[in-house]
């Protein structure tokens, strides 16, 4: 035998069984989608909520399988825990950034979207934001600010009408956490509460990570109002609402989506009962797609939805979208599909502004009756 014919023939059959089963050969090109929301702290609870959302639909649509440009794309949520801190924000950004992520579903607040929003700006970044409802978030001129959810600017109006025209409310004391989603949807509230002619007879703030309101609750005690209007989340307005109860308080509490979650009871106790709260949003029951994906989802992990989780599972199908419709996974293109997006997603048709909101958008207004949240109004936009 020729030794050198057999030796090439052998490298040959080698380089073959080496190419077959080389890694890249026709593997997947892997895609990461990034997740950042407060995964520690208070609203942990919130902010996984946002991650399981968006897991379930990178889930589903691998399983469904992904074709971009003819390559076959897997997805994989890069999930960042920001804290619900603003610096911490912006380092997540900047984590995200440089892991190459095509896109962004986050931040969960107007306080950690807000800044984290100029580094995804820079870097030419999409952002689609589940929960941010400070108007300002897109009103930063950035092309690359997303949300899929209402404004304040909507929503202050909305629980203000609730106020005037169904609770006949005449006086209005008003506090909030000191964040730019407390700060924004109070002064949203203030502004229409004053225009359909309620008093607003003190205004007053605590912080986000307060858990004792007694003080701040005496002095309006003595101011009697109708209504306390809080701006902020559930980790602060439930024992709020508590310690409210506690001291004898006849008026009703108003909130916002951060408190109008599915863990307020177990919060406030009995002191839920009687809550009104808003949601930048059609009701989870009312949705086209909620009823399934309530079922898929506590199917997945064991329990239910507590607020935010179709928006950031919409979210990552409307990022999908977008790259089909760029036919590349390069970010500038994707980003440049984004205007484009119509699509029919679990909370209804989805389709943006000139700034990034949305085109169309519903306000529902909840009170907590035995421990449920029940649907008492709707708003269209």
């Amino acid at each position: 035998m020729n030794t050198k014919l057999h030796l090439l023939s052998r490298i040959s059959v080698g380089a073959m069984i080496v190419g077959a089963f080389a890694p890249n050969a026709s593997a997947d090109q892997i895609v990461l989608i990034g997740a950042a929301s407060p995964l520690t702290g208070n609203i942990a609870h919130l902010g996984k909520d946002v991650e399981e959302g968006a897991q379930l639909a990178v889930d589903e649509i691998n399983a469904k399988g992904l074709n971009v440009g003819g390559q076959r794309v897997t997805l994989k949520l890069d999930a960042q825990d920001d804290a619900a801190d603003p610096r911490t924000a912006t380092q997540v950004a900047q984590k995200l950034v440089d892991d190459k992520v095509v896109a962004v579903v986050g931040h969960l607040q107007s306080g950690t979207s807000i800044p984290a929003s100029r580094i995804y700006k820079d870097a030419g970044i999409v952002q689609i934001s589940p929960s941010a409802t400070n108007p300002a978030y897109t009103q930063q001129g950035f092309n690359t600010t997303f949300r899929v959810v209402a404004t304040d600017a909507q929503q202050g109006p909305a629980l203000a009408s609730f106020a005037s025209k169904s609770l006949k409310v005449k006086t209005a004391a008003i506090i909030d956490d000191s964040t730019a989603y407390g700060q924004g949807l109070a002064n949203e509230f203030e502004k229409a509460a004053k225009a359909q002619g309620i008093q607003v007879v003190s205004r007053d703030a605590t912080s986000d990570k307060a858990v004792d309101f007694r003080a701040v609750l005496t002095k309006v005690k003595g101011e009697n109002p109708d209504i306390i209007m809080y701006g902020g989340n559930d980790a602060q307005s439930g024992p709020l609402a508590k310690q409210a109860r506690q001291l004898g308080m006849r008026a009703k509490i108003l909130s916002g989506d951060g408190t109008c979650t599915d863990k307020l009871p177990e919060l406030a106790g009995d002191a839920a009962d009687g809550v009104i709260c808003s949601e930048a949003s059609v009701a989870i029951e009312k949705m086209p797609g909620g009823k399934a994906l309530e079922g898929k989802f506590e199917k997945r992990f064991g329990h239910g939805i507590q607020a935010f989780a179709p928006f950031s599972y919409d979210a990552v199908y409307v990022i999908a979208d977008a790259m089909k419709r760029a036919n590349s996974v390069d970010p500038t293109k994707v980003l440049a599909a984004m205007p484009g997006t119509n699509y029919q997603g679990v909370i209804g048709n989805i389709a943006f502004d000139s700034k990034g909101d949305l085109a169309h958008g519903t306000i529902s207004i909840f009170n907590f009756k035995s421990g449920k949240k029940t649907l008492q109004d709707e708003v269209k936009l």
